[in-house]
């Protein structure tokens, strides 16, 4: 979880990778509406996340049920947020990727092909809300080589990573979303 930019989708990549764990990038839970919203510079509001955030949460209990384990990728920027994500029927925990808005400033530019403009950086720091104590979760720097972040994540979260091939899956072919688009 953290703002766009903050490195999600290349630490949680590493950590599904390592774990042999599915993988799934929440942007691609977001109907077109909510793509389109962001990408004309207009953040999105409670009332474009929360069925977006059903998805997700339904996509992981789905996993659960079937007996995967998954990392997804979310910003989860609120504590609501993350309270319904919790909602799936499995342990949902959160790594907390932190940097200062100025890292990820010099991050985002060197994106390709990514809907979110530097624009709305400010929008996501002004709704972050860091994990709370009581959160199950850890939080980890981002400022140093991915290799390390993933690293020092996984000890945060006391994971092991298994000898196993990893197995990584689309939500477009798993997810509630896919299976209503079908």
């Amino acid at each position: 979880m953290g703002p766009s930019g903050v490195g999600k989708t290349t630490v949680a990549e590493m950590i599904a990778e390592a774990l042999g764990w599915r993988f799934a990038e929440a942007d691609e839970f977001h109907p077109k509406a909510n793509i389109d919203k962001m990408a004309a510079g207009i953040a999105l509001d409670d009332e474009d996340r929360w069925p977006w955030l059903r998805l997700i949460r339904d996509w992981m209990g789905e996993q659960a049920g079937a007996g995967g384990d998954t990392v997804i990728t979310c910003s989860a920027l609120k504590r609501r947020y993350r309270d319904l994500l919790r909602e799936a029927p499995t342990r949902v925990r959160f790594l907390e990727l932190t940097a200062t808005k100025e890292l990820i400033m010099t991050r985002l530019p060197k994106r390709k092909g990514h809907y979110m403009p530097v624009s709305l950086l400010d929008s996501q720091f002004e709704a972050l809300e860091e994990l709370d104590a009581d959160e199950d979760g850890v939080k980890v720097d981002v400022g140093a080589d991915p290799e390390t972040i993933v690293r020092n994540a996984l000890a945060a979260l006391e994971l092991d990573a298994p000898a196993a091939s990893p197995k990584t899956t689309s939500p477009e072919t798993t997810s509630p979303k896919a299976a209503a688009a079908r």
